[in-house]
């Protein structure tokens, strides 16, 4: 399966696609530009400044929505409300922001990553609707997707230099028994997200695809991008069944004309909506 290119080469290094309603449809990062972008239904996209870093964003219970920055969390709201600062996790000026996803209690899990990608120096917290912040995983070098199985039971985890996706399971709302799902013959695992029936999808960046994996961890499908850096993915649309996928062209001397463009694709399985953020 080939996916089709919807917007031009509009970010450095795009990241995080999130759809949902609340916003009209999808919103994603230009993450180092510190930039959020939403498509709107007409096919033009909005760009709003955030701060340095724009690492992820997911709407929130109480309306409006959440965005991580370079080191902290930034709320609004409205749904096209600018967020103001609610707070920063630490002070570290070498580590930022990475990727994140909601669970389904309304838990907020944010990933660090260094700026010098230094083994172990990344962090995965869980930060709770009260702003009580708990570090789930120490020791991790660039901290990736994160999405959790329908039924909330089981969570997919990527720290993309050890080259594979993980699993654990939730119980009584901790993560516990890691261990290996999928090792990746091809690319670094990125961004993923987990549709309806439980299927895994990851986005292999540098391979220039993305990949669905059963819940046994059989590839059941792919999708191929001309760009090498592809970065996230996400399920959504009218019917939940579009594949929509962000690329980046980060430190690329000679990047493919498309690399930093939005592509969709159309699959089988539809997602699951968006979870929302309770704080």
């Amino acid at each position: 399966m080939r996916a089709e290119q919807l917007t031009d080469a509009l970010c450095y290094h795009g990241e995080g696609p999130v759809w949902a309603d609340a916003w009209g449809g999808l919103r994603w990062v230009d993450m180092l530009a510190g930039d959020v972008l939403t498509l709107r239904a007409d096919g033009s996209v909005d760009r709003l400044h955030v701060g340095d870093v724009a690492a992820f964003v997911r709407p929130r219970t109480a309306g409006g929505w959440v965005v991580a920055t370079e080191r902290g969390l930034a709320r609004a709201d409205e749904a096209d409300a600018l967020p103001t600062p609610w707070f920063d996790l630490w002070d570290d000026p070498s580590v930022r922001m990475n990727e994140g996803g909601v669970d389904g209690e309304g838990r907020l899990w944010a990933g660090t990553m260094g700026y010098d990608r230094v083994p172990g120096s990344a962090r995965l917290f869980r930060v709770d609707a009260d702003g009580g912040v708990t570090t789930v995983l120490p020791g991790v070098t660039i901290s990736n997707g994160i999405d959790f199985s329908p039924d909330g039971r089981l969570a997919y985890y990527d720290d993309t230099p050890t080259g594979r996706t993980d699993v654990f399971d939730v119980v009584d709302g901790e993560l516990v028994d890691r261990r290996p799902f999928v090792t990746h013959d091809v690319g670094h695992p990125d961004g993923l997200t987990v549709d309806a029936a439980g299927n895994v999808w990851v986005a292999l960046n540098g391979a220039g695809r993305v990949r669905c994996h059963a819940p046994d961890g059989e590839v059941v499908d792919e999708v191929e991008l001309p760009v090498r850096l592809v970065t996230a993915c996400t399920l959504g649309g009218p019917d939940g069944r579009d594949l929509f996928v962000t690329t980046s062209r980060e430190d690329l001397d000679d990047p493919e004309p498309a690399a930093g463009a939005l592509f969709r694709a159309r699959v089988a399985v539809p997602g699951v909506p968006v979870r929302a953020f309770a704080g």
